[in-house]
């Protein structure tokens, strides 16, 4: 997310376009897709933490679950470090 991101700002800045706004809102956009990378095969994330629930194994629901949060927050973290470098840390 964070390449795609500067590398837009810099396809935007060569086409006279504000490199800032284009970074964050390419952030916006890739936020998900950088999620699903994370995860890798969302239907193997299902598959495991549907065995594991109908097969009362607790172990990998909560692996699953931990790597569904960590994807998240590594996805929303990428996108607020893109929206601090273009617009500057706001306090409120």
């Amino acid at each position: 997310m964070l390449g795609g991101s500067l590398v837009g700002a810099v396809g935007a800045l060569l086409t006279h376009h504000p490199p800032m706004y284009t970074m964050v809102r390419l952030a916006d956009q890739l936020k998900i897709w950088a999620l699903v990378a994370a995860l890798g095969g969302s239907m193997d994330t299902l598959k495991e933490i549907a065995d594991g629930v109908f097969g009362w194994k607790l172990s990998p629901v909560v692996k699953q679950f931990s790597f569904l949060m960590a994807a998240f927050l590594g996805s929303q973290t990428g996108y607020l470090l893109i929206k601090w470098l273009a617009y500057g840390y706001e306090e409120g």
